[in-house]
């Protein structure tokens, strides 16, 4: 009998021991974690490009949400902080959270998404993963401006890219300031383009010509009487005030040849057209003469070398050692130097130091997308090279033993606009009608863009100063810009300088060497006004043919 009881006995004891333990601590909630992130049913990285403007977030989620956490743990954003208005929705037994905006998103805009560690799961657990994601939206493709025939937008583009040389000018010496933040800092070679601007203003009935004269009055009086000049010459900078030398750099602080020639350029386009004979004109290119040749081209031979260098500094001497070689932006300085009736250069320093006699990398010759480029570099470089000499030099019947300048400028455009049109780097938005690779402003610097040094970068200058090379082209990118940017590049002064659809980001600033080619080349293109006044001069005459140039003008 007792060996029977033992076991029950032992069972009872056992049982009895175990109610004095305790009870059984629940495990804790599991913790929950991001299974898998999508915008608008395609997965999301780090970073969405051209999201819809009313875009869907969907997150999965390894548990099911704790709504009440989820409204405080949602952080939509523009990039100043500003919240997006948005919608939250649940599916699948509230494991997959969806948010959507209440209203389109802006085009063209970065937006922050992010969920904070705020979130729970329905059973309490701790939300462990990161989410933190960059939304960019694709472009607002509706017009943002009433239609306007074509002459019409040509009218508006100029006349409003016209205002920064005239309303902005700097009010002292009437010179166009180097950009729209620059102060009292003036530019040499953007006053130039200013005033040829300003021509062009006078031509289209902008202002009058007794206004336009008064101006250059104005101008040509400060260079002569007021600004420091070095051989002549004046610096890349001046002090609208004043007329001192603003460095460029720190041994960039004297005479800038290329500069001095692109104003020059001007002030002879202005002596062209100011033909009258009463006092006022006939002492403005008295003036415009004086400056012309007062500049000693061949001092910058430094010691009589077949070549010109581009500074001189009256304390620092030739310490920039840039000699001017092609092929490059710097023509009208080879041009100008050579039709100097006091001061000017032989045909040996253009053939040797410009051109190098077709040597040097001066000569091109291959093909690229279909067209050959006579000179320069691989794909043509920057498009100024084929603008700032040739807002005055016409191109067209132009020729000489290296090249024809029709074919060069026009092939040069040409494959800017091809580059860009064919373009597969994902996300950057160029196409036939975003196009345009040329120096400007760039998020955070300057840079010099090409086909051969693409940063993502358009100018709008590029395209619309190429309007003489390829009108239709250019004019899909004038349309494109205006119409369908507008709300983000078109502003007090015409286009801003730059801007970039995969970043995205829009220069607030205007530069008087990006805006003057506009205002001058749609000129140009419509009737041909800056090619013709600057041609006509004699001395530019001789001095091209002197340099074995041919062109029905000369």
């Amino acid at each position: 009998m007792i060996r029977q009881l033992l076991p029950i006995a032992v069972l009872l004891f056992l049982a009895g021991c175990g109610k004095k333990s305790g009870p059984v601590t629940p495990d804790p909630p599991r913790q929950m974690t991001v299974k898998s992130s999508w915008l608008d049913n395609t997965a999301f990285g780090n970073t969405a490009y051209e999201a819809a403007l009313r875009p869907v977030v969907k997150i999965v989620f390894s548990e099911p949400l704790m709504r009440s956490t989820v409204p405080g743990a949602i952080s939509f954003t523009d990039l100043n902080g500003v919240a997006v208005p948005n919608t939250v929705s649940y599916q699948q037994n509230d494991s997959v959270l969806l948010i959507q905006p209440t209203a389109s998103l802006a085009g063209l805009t970065r937006y922050q998404f992010r969920l904070a560690n705020t979130l729970k799961s329905a059973a309490g657990g701790p939300f462990i993963s990161s989410v933190d994601k960059l939304i960019i939206t694709r472009i607002d493709s509706s017009r943002k401006f009433p239609p306007l025939t074509d002459n019409e937008l040509l009218d508006k583009v100029q006349l409003q890219t016209f205002n920064y040389f005239w309303d902005f000018a700097h009010p002292v010496s009437g010179l166009a300031r180097e950009r729209n933040n620059s102060g009292e800092t003036v530019t040499s070679g953007g006053s130039g383009f200013g005033i040829m601007a300003i021509l062009t203003g006078i031509n289209r009935g902008f202002i009058t010509r007794a206004q336009g004269l008064a101006r250059l009055q104005t101008i040509a009086s400060f260079l002569k009487n007021t600004a420091v000049k070095v051989k002549g010459a004046f610096p890349h900078w001046l002090n609208g005030t004043t007329g001192a030398i603003v460095p460029f750099s720190n041994n960039d602080n004297g005479a800038d040849l290329v500069e001095t020639s692109y104003l020059m350029m001007g002030l002879l386009t202005a002596r062209q057209y100011f033909n009258g004979a009463d006092a006022a004109e006939t002492n403005l290119r008295s003036d415009i003469n004086t400056l012309y040749n007062n500049v000693e081209w061949d001092w910058f031979r430094n010691g009589g070398q077949n070549v010109l260098y581009w500074h001189y500094s009256p304390d620092k001497g030739w310490v920039m050692n840039m000699p001017i070689r092609g092929w490059n932006e710097c023509l009208i300085t080879y041009v100008l130097a050579a039709s100097s009736a006091t001061h000017g250069i032989p045909a040996a320093v253009y053939s040797n130091g410009w051109t190098a006699n077709g040597t040097n990398g001066f000569i091109n010759g291959s093909t690229y997308y279909g067209y050959v480029l006579p000179l320069g570099p691989p794909q043509g470089g920057p498009l100024f090279f084929s603008h700032y000499s040739f807002l005055g030099i016409n191109p067209n019947g132009l020729s000489d033993a290296y090249a024809n300048y029709a074919t060069q400028t026009l092939h040069h455009a040409l494959i800017n606009y091809q580059y860009c049109r064919t373009s597969q780097v994902a996300g950057i938005g160029y196409s036939d009608s975003v196009w345009g690779l040329t120096a400007s402003d760039i998020p955070n610097g300057y840079t010099a863009s090409s086909p051969t040094h693409d940063v993502g970068v358009i100018a709008p200058t590029a395209a619309l100063s190429s309007f003489p090379y390829t009108p239709a082209q250019s004019m899909a990118a004038l349309k494109f810009f205006y119409y369908v940017l507008g709300d983000k590049l078109w502003k007090e002064y015409g286009f801003v300088d730059a801007f970039s659809l995969k970043e995205p980001w829009f220069a607030s600033s205007f530069l008087a060497i990006d805006q003057g080619p506009i205002v001058i080349m749609i000129e140009n293109y419509r009737s041909g006004l800056l090619w013709n006044l600057f041609t006509s001069c004699p001395e530019v005459k001789a001095g091209m043919l002197s340099l074995g140039f041919s062109a029905p003008y000369l």
